[in-house]
């Protein structure tokens, strides 16, 4: 693919709400939509790779898989480590208990199955849960694992006839995605099936690309754009989401990777180089934030100031960067001398996906290892974790 400055730009606009509107700052009330636009960009980015190497006939899944490994894994096991010796020392043991069932989750890619029966999204409680943002990474992974394979089986039908069975099965997912939110708005949220139309709709929007050059439009360009920036600001935790609300930031990244070419004012905003560089260690970004400041909250009585959190968003930055430049860049180049093969990749990724399991297991099992606390405060533990039981749902779905 030809490399587009605004598309990273555009994962600035993503990331950057995500964070402070997880950071407590009340303005950025609809922060949490940039998930949505991740959601576009990732369908939009791995269809176009995707649908590349079919025409050319060197589609390989064991090759695509690979990629998706060095793209997500490296830096997710280093977040991960990061929050195991944080979470054993600060967390309470229903706390811990948990974050370690999160832990085998996140590994399995199914944590937002697992946030389904333990969390609402917008409650306080969630946002003491290091892990919790990982949800959005799991339904990418479940799409991905489906979508290379539904492409093969289509390969031999027409583009125009694979992207009518694509709309359709978008139109579905949204449908539900009404329903569901109606019927349980907090499950809705983290269910596969209420967001797969969103990554469905970047697919389609490479299907509009194919053969084609970049479309240019200053005007939907800017109503893209401006879409997008509405959702950040004009929702809040009381809009039903995802639903017929998530039409507003999906259809507007959709136009901005429609029509924002570099020529635009949009294309030219967006490829600035400050966009451009927070783009680049988005991916970083999103996965530092959330355990910066899921323990911040954990060791405060209260929630903290906001300088506190506008302080622990800049590290996330930082840390980012960090993890970018010495994680990301070597993986996903090679320039790891251990991994340089694919077999080299799987084989570890399953050691250390393994250790983490048995990480969490253990975790789990013992309880959260209630013996590291003394006897007082054991019992105050024990009163706390009762109360936290009562509030928990224990349905999967509404019965």
């Amino acid at each position: 693919m030809k490399y587009r400055r605004e598309v990273d730009g555009l994962r600035a606009v993503a990331v950057l709400p995500v964070i402070l509107f997880h950071a407590g700052f009340s303005v950025f009330s609809g922060g949490f939509v940039g998930v949505d636009v991740f959601f576009v960009i990732s369908g939009y980015l791995i269809t176009s790779i995707l649908m590349a190497e079919l025409e050319k006939g060197d589609f390989s899944i064991a090759r695509f898989y690979e990629r998706r490994a060095r793209r997500i894994l490296p830096a997710l096991f280093v977040v991960m480590l990061a929050c195991l010796p944080f979470a054993y020392m600060w967390m309470m043991p229903l706390q811990l208990k948990d974050f370690a069932a999160s832990v085998v989750s996140v590994v399995f890619s199914l944590s937002n199955l697992f946030f389904i029966s333990q969390v609402n999204y917008f409650a306080p409680d969630a946002y003491t849960q290091p892990l919790l943002h990982t949800w959005s990474l799991a339904i990418e992974e479940q799409y991905y694992f489906l979508f290379p394979l539904m492409l093969m089986a289509m390969r031999k039908i027409s583009l125009r006839t694979t992207a009518f069975l694509i709309f359709l099965l978008v139109l579905v997912s949204f449908i539900f995605s009404e329903w569901a939110w109606r019927n349980d708005a907090a499950r809705s949220f983290f269910f596969t099936l209420s967001r797969f139309w969103e990554i469905g709709v970047g697919s389609l929007c490479s299907f509009l690309t194919v053969g084609r050059s970049q479309r240019s439009s200053n005007l939907l360009s800017i109503a893209g754009l401006g879409l997008i920036v509405f959702a950040i600001f004009a929702y809040n935790e009381n809009v039903p989401f995802p639903s017929v609300y998530a039409l507003a930031p999906v259809v507007g990244t959709a136009l901005v990777l429609l029509f924002a070419d570099e020529g635009t004012w949009v294309g030219q905003l967006l490829s600035l180089r400050a966009f451009v560089s927070i783009g680049l260690i988005s991916y970083s970004a999103y996965l530092w934030h959330q355990p910066l400041f899921a323990f911040a909250r954990l060791r405060s009585l209260t929630e903290p100031n906001q300088i506190l959190m506008a302080a622990l968003a800049v590290v996330a930055l930082l840390l980012a960067w960090v993890t970018w430049r010495y994680v990301e860049q070597p993986f996903r180049r090679r320039a790891n001398p251990v991994l340089v093969t694919r077999r080299s990749v799987f084989a570890a990724s399953s050691v250390v996906g393994s250790v983490f399991v048995a990480v969490g297991l253990a975790g789990y099992v013992g309880k959260g290892f209630e013996w590291r606390l003394n006897e007082a405060l054991q019992g105050i533990s024990v009163a706390a974790d009762d109360r936290a039981k009562k509030k928990k749902s224990l349905p999967f779905w509404p019965g």
